[in-house]
C-alpha cells in the first residue's frame, strides 16, 4: 500500500505543480459526451486553461496518445491505468468528471506525484428526485394504468376509474437506507415529508453496530422500500442476494441507484418472477451499457423498471458538475487544489 499523503504536503505538491504549468496550459476532456449533449455551457470550464482538447468518446487504445502532452487530464469513465499514467509526461492533474475514482489507478498517480480530484455532491437533487420517480411509478402501478389507457381499455370500461392494478400510500410505510452520506440522508428527508419512517442500515463490514442504526438482516424484514446508496466495494458487492430478498416482505420493493454490482441480478429477476418481492426500480446494472445482456432485462419480468444510469443526470446536475471541474482546475492552478482523493 501506498501511503497517504497528508492535506499540506498535497497543497504543497499542487502549489509546486501549479508553478510549473508555465505558458499555454494544456487540458483534454477524454469522454465529454457521457456529460454534455449540448445542453451545457462549458465556457468556464475552457476557461479554465488555456488550451482544450474535447473528445466524445475514446477507446482504451487511443488513452496514450490523446493524453500525450497535457497537463490536465478529465475523465468520467475512461480509465486511467499503471502504464498510462506512467508515460504521461507533461501529466499534472487527473480530473475525475464524477466521484467515483475507480477508474484512476490512485497509486499510480500518487507515485508519479499526479494530484486526483473529484466532483461531490453535485447530483443529490437529481438522484433523490430519481429515487421517488422509481419508487412512485411502481407504488401508484404508473406504467401499467398508462399501458392500459393505450390499450383503450378505458374507453370500453362500464366505470369512470380502473381498480385493476393495486395502487400504495408512502405515507405510513417504512424506508430503509442502505449507505447514510449525502445521498441517503437526501432520500431520508423526502420520505420523511411523504410520511414514512426511516431505518438506517450499519455499514456493510462494520465490526459494531452504532446507536440509531441497524445490522443489515435486522433491516431488511422491517421495511417496505429498500434504497442503496453505498459504493461497489469488496463487503457490498452482491450485498442483496437471494437469502436478503426472501427476508423481505413479500410486497417490498428494491430501488438501487448506487451500483449494479450490490445486488445479485439473477436472485432479484428470480424473486419478481415468482412474486415473492412486490417490485424494484434498477438505475444501474453490473456491465454497463449491457451488450452481453442481463437477467433484469427479460422483458417479462414483472414490477421491474430499468432506467439506463440516469439517476444523476439532470441537466442542472451536469451543470454543476462542469462547473465543479472548472472550480477544481483553477484551485490546482492557484496551488491550493481541492476535492483532492488520497
Amino acid at each position: 500500500m501506498w501511503s497517504v499523503a497528508t492535506v499540506d504536503e498535497l497543497q504543497r505538491d499542487g502549489s509546486q505543480n501549479g508553478n510549473e504549468m508555465g505558458g499555454d496550459v494544456k487540458g483534454v476532456f477524454l469522454d465529454v459526451a457521457s456529460v454534455d449533449t449540448g445542453d451545457l455551457d462549458l465556457e468556464g470550464l475552457r476557461q479554465s486553461l488555456d488550451e482544450w482538447a474535447f473528445h466524445p468518446e475514446t477507446a482504451a487504445e487511443q488513452v496514450g496518445e490523446r493524453i500525450a502532452g497535457h497537463a490536465v487530464v478529465v475523465t468520467n469513465k475512461t480509465m486511467l491505468d499503471r502504464e498510462t499514467i506512467a508515460g504521461a509526461d507533461a501529466l499534472k492533474l487527473i480530473c475525475v468528471a464524477a466521484t467515483g475514482t475507480n477508474n484512476v489507478d490512485l497509486e499510480a498517480a500518487h507515485a508519479r506525484g499526479v494530484v486526483v480530484c473529484n466532483v461531490v455532491r453535485y447530483s443529490t437533487p437529481s438522484v433523490v428526485q430519481h429515487v421517488f420517480a422509481l419508487t412512485l411509478a411502481l407504488y401508484t402501478r404508473l406504467f401499467e394504468y398508462d399501458r392500459w389507457v393505450r390499450e383503450a381499455n378505458w374507453q370500453r370500461s362500464s366505470l369512470f376509474c380502473s381498480l385493476d392494478f393495486s395502487v400504495r400510500e408512502l405515507a405510513g410505510k417504512t424506508l430503509g437506507v442502505v449507505g447514510y452520506g449525502e445521498l441517503g440522508q437526501g432520500v431520508a428527508r423526502i420520505a420523511q415529508a411523504f410520511g414514512m419512517q426511516v431505518l438506517i442500515a450499519e455499514r456493510p463490514g462494520a465490526a459494531t453496530v452504532r446507536p440509531g442504526r441497524l445490522a443489515l438482516a435486522d433491516l431488511l424484514p422491517q421495511v417496505d422500500v429498500l434504497t442503496l446508496h453505498c459504493p461497489l466495494t469488496d463487503e457490498t458487492r452482491g450485498l442483496i442476494g437471494a437469502a436478503e430478498l426472501a427476508a423481505m416482505k413479500p410486497d417490498a420493493i428494491v430501488i438501487n441507484t448506487a451500483r449494479g454490482g450490490i445486488v445479485d441480478e439473477s436472485a432479484l429477476a428470480d424473486a419478481l418472477c415468482r412474486g415473492a418481492l412486490g417490485g424494484a426500480g434498477m438505475d444501474v446494472l453490473s456491465v454497463e451499457p449491457p451488450r452481453d445482456g442481463n437477467p433484469l432485462l427479460d422483458p417479462d419480468i414483472p414490477n421491474l423498471i430499468v432506467t439506463p444510469h440516469t439517476a444523476w443526470a439532470s441537466r442542472e446536475s451536469r451543470q454543476r458538475l462542469v462547473q465543479e471541474l472548472a472550480e477544481n482546475i483553477r484551485a490546482y492552478r492557484a496551488g491550493s487544489p481541492r476535492n483532492v482523493v488520497t
